[in-house]
């Protein structure tokens, strides 16, 4: 059996037992993880020498297993202590905001936790810790960019207008804007602004660490009553805003699977075909970010509509064969470790 499955059982033990007032045989375990009771021993034997303090008492000629009622009354309403240890747990997949003030107030909230955490229950993190490896790459360091979150989400705490000095990395310069900062979004490993560009006049998306410089006026603002985050980002692919496009995507049936197993987008629809290949529809916001994602399954992938971006589509595998026809490299690695 695997570590991750033993643990996890461990884990649905624990629960178990802190929320029953009363105890739990070792047969009624059994019947509520689906195992055998012997397993369920040798969980709570291990349980016990990872330093937790079950105990078992005798009660109507049964041997009910609990957890010392000192711990349950030493876990601060409303968190049991299954719940603070997967708080504490998520650390690890909070480091993305690290040299940030989320992270600074995130870390004081751990350290807080381990405080309230019996040894064991620590003891058993690390044990987890030691088969459950959470990856997050790509990411960004955010160290350098700390004062201007810092300032973005106060302006938008306090409904204050922002001046700021934007780098467009498609356009390559720089654009001093005013912007009525509504949102601070987190996605895929970027800080972004959601606000009103009055440079634009339009609501737009600026990723904080392209932020060059950052002023908050003394101009206030009021967000537009009807203005909700999910359904500005409904339709977009990802981060790019554009005009509503039907995309349709033929898949191979080689990398059908992958797609079918993930909502890629709100409005996808999958139509299997008998060959084991896959139509992929959805009506998206700019086709800029669905061409990038459909370039990655290379030859796995064909876009039948729109016209549009499946011209887009041929233009750029067309560059790719001639990049690679070229019987040297375009920089040579010799060059380029200069």
């Amino acid at each position: 059996m695997a570590r991750g499955d033993q643990l996890g059982r461990q884990w649905r033990v624990l629960k178990a037992l802190i929320s029953s007032r009363r105890g739990k045989s070792a047969a009624e375990l059994a019947d509520e993880l689906e195992c055998h009771p012997r397993t369920i021993y040798r969980d709570l034997d291990a349980l016990q020498v990872a330093g937790f303090p079950i105990y078992t008492d005798r009660q109507d000629g049964k041997s009910l297993w609990s957890l010392l009622d000192s711990v349950k009354h030493e876990i601060p309403i409303p968190f049991t202590l299954t719940e603070l240890m997967a708080l504490y747990f998520s650390r690890d997949m909070l480091r993305v905001f690290k040299d940030t003030q989320f992270y600074d107030s995130l870390d004081s909230l751990f350290n807080k936790v381990k405080s309230t955490l019996p040894p064991g229950s620590l003891n058993y993190l690390d044990e987890v810790k030691r088969v459950l490896h959470v990856g997050l790459k790509p990411y960004k360091e955010y160290g350098e960019f700390r004062e201007i979150i810092r300032q973005v989400n106060e302006a938008a705490l306090e409904k204050r207008r922002i001046e700021i000095v934007y780098f467009a990395m498609s356009q390559r310069k720089k654009t001093k804007r005013k912007v009525d900062p509504y949102r601070i979004w987190f996605f895929n490993g970027t800080f972004y602004l959601i606000g009103y560009c009055h440079l634009r006049k339009t609501m737009r998306i600026f990723a904080l660490d392209r932020i060059r410089m950052l002023h908050q006026t003394e101009e206030h603002f009021e967000a537009p009553e009807d203005f909700m985050l999910e359904e500005f980002l409904r339709s977009s692919f990802g981060v790019y805003q554009g005009e509503p496009q039907r995309v349709k995507i033929w898949f191979s049936a080689e990398v059908a699977g992958y797609i079918q197993e993930k909502i890629w987008h709100e409005s996808q629809e999958i139509h299997r075909r008998k060959d084991g290949s896959i139509l992929f529809e959805a009506e998206v916001a700019g086709t800029d970010e669905i061409k990038h994602w459909i370039l990655t399954w290379g030859a796995n992938a064909e876009v039948l509509a729109p016209e549009s971006l499946r011209e887009d589509i041929r233009r750029e595998a067309a560059a790719i064969v001639k990049r690679y026809e070229d019987k040297a490299p375009t920089v040579k690695l010799r060059d380029s470790l200069k």
